[in-house]
């Protein structure tokens, strides 16, 4: 089987084989086992996104919600694309743990490939875009995997939600109904294992396999916010003119008042804004004003878009609500936002990674979102940290150039320290000592060497001067 994407079967041909490699019919049904559907809120369905009732008493009125509707709304939209792009531009690193449990980056013919391209028609950003945004979204993302003849992941494809029902079977294993989606190649409805599958999900507010998406707890302000500036259209359509009153002297019948105000209407609105009228028989109009509440349309939206950021966990700031904070840097900035909106379902996406391809800490194999581009300071912070992490000994030199895609050089491949620092077992030697700080006795120097035999050319007279300044030095030098 050739490994290029272009020439790969699709999807439904690896689930056929894979279950008949594995002993198991297709559509697979559980082995005749009873499947039920999950029990889902009445007020959200994963797979009928409709917000049933939006607020109390309007499903008296048939008054539902679509939630692509109340997606629509700037905040929203924003928050959901912020986080999702931040993620997909994050490289995914295959990692392995050595013997003193570090983990670092690796390569493996069986897994790497399909990190780099998840499928044939996605690019690695745009997989792991579609798979947030499925969760942001619809509170699941269901991601269907398809394995070659080794039973190794060669291709990851992100399932529509509204087209995948989680099944529970009598004794409690777990299926997913699948039905027709020509672009992941299922061109049948089948029922596949919880093992095809990677569920990531949040908020399981109702059921444990079944995630509710942030607009459950946003529809009410995003309802808000979009009726104001529904009304705000409305109303800038009008010439910013809110309606008036025709008053006439007298009384009227209906019907000479729906004549006069439908004549109106035809005459003086919308497109003919701005013409004269002429008022007959006593009639008058008066403007009606605004109320200053219905005047505060921007710090309505602002509260909207604000209650909005809340439930995304992502600060206002991040998507224009707030002017960017000045009182603090913006590595604090950034690593606010990580905290608080992206590190848990990064690392719930790495968990769902390491199950869908069978690695993890058993295996010594993991993978692991680069956030080091996200966290990237600015150019003076950067130098500075770098220079104290190589001059205290963390990183060696040619560490600290690879952060500025430098090339090595000689001899930098070893991280050094000042002469003066001593190591800690140096020390413990020390303080075993009786008293520490006592000065170090010096070591005794050799006894003065007997006198040498006259050299016959130097004399006698001469040898015993030369003995007696080397006798002389001795001295001194043990004085000192």
């Amino acid at each position: 089987m050739t490994n290029g994407p272009l020439s790969r079967h699709p999807p439904s041909f690896y689930l056929e084989n894979s279950m008949k490699i594995f002993g198991l019919p297709v559509p697979f049904s559980g082995e005749k086992k009873s499947l039920s559907t999950l029990p889902y809120s009445s007020t959200y369905r994963d797979y009928w996104p409709i917000l049933q009732e939006p607020y109390t008493g309007a499903w008296q009125r048939h008054l539902e919600v679509h939630t692509d509707t109340l997606q629509a709304y700037h905040a929203d939209f924003a928050c959901k694309t912020l986080i999702a792009r931040d993620i997909a531009k994050l490289r995914v690193k295959l990692v392995e743990q050595d013997d003193n449990g570090i983990w670092s980056e690796t390569t493996n013919p069986a897994y790497s490939p399909v990190l780099r391209q998840p499928n044939s028609f996605q690019t690695r950003n745009q997989f792991w875009e579609s798979w947030v945004l499925s969760k942001l979204s619809r509170g699941n993302a269901y991601i269907l995997k398809v394995r070659d003849s080794r039973n190794v992941v060669t291709d990851l494809y992100v399932l529509d939600p509204c087209r995948v029902q989680p099944l529970v079977a009598d004794d409690g294993s777990i299926f997913y109904r699948l039905s027709i989606d020509n672009i992941s190649g299922i061109q049948n409805e089948i029922t596949v294992p919880a093992r095809e599958i990677i569920h990531d999900r949040s908020n399981c507010l109702f059921h444990p396999l079944m995630g509710t998406p942030a607009v459950f707890a946003s529809g009410l302000a995003s309802m808000l916010g979009l009726n104001a500036q529904k009304a705000s259209a409305i109303l800038y359509q009008n010439n910013s003119t809110p309606g008036g009153l025709l008053m006439a002297p007298g009384n009227l019948n209906l019907e000479e008042k729906q004549r006069i105000k439908d004549e109106w209407e035809a005459r003086f609105s919308r497109i003919n804004l701005g013409r004269v009228a002429v008022l007959e028989g006593g009639m008058t109009y008066q403007k009606m004003p605004l109320t200053a509440v219905e005047t505060q349309l921007i710090e309505q939206l602002k509260w909207s878009a604000e209650v909005v950021c809340s439930v995304y966990h992502v600060p206002p700031w991040k998507v224009g609500v707030d002017p960017l904070p000045t009182h603090i840097n913006i590595q604090a900035l950034n690593i606010e936002y990580y905290s608080q909106a992206l590190q848990s379902p990064i690392e719930e996406m790495e968990e769902c990674l390491d199950a869908g391809l069978g690695i993890g800490w058993s295996v010594g194999l993991g993978t692991e979102f680069d956030t080091e581009n996200l966290m990237r300071m600015d150019t003076a912070t950067l130098v500075t940290t770098i220079k104290d992490s190589v001059g205290a000994g963390v990183m060696a030199p040619n560490e600290a150039r690879a952060k500025f895609d430098l090339k090595p050089v000689a001899g930098g491949d070893a991280p050094y320290m000042q002469q003066q620092n001593y190591s800690l077992e140096a020390l413990a030697k020390r303080d075993a000592q009786a008293d520490p700080f006592a000065p170090a006795t010096p070591a005794a120097l050799p006894s003065a060497a007997a006198p040498a035999a006259a050299d016959p050319q130097i004399g006698e007279s001469g040898a015993k001067d030369l003995s007696l300044l080397t006798h002389k030095f001795t001295e001194a030098l043990r004085a000192a």
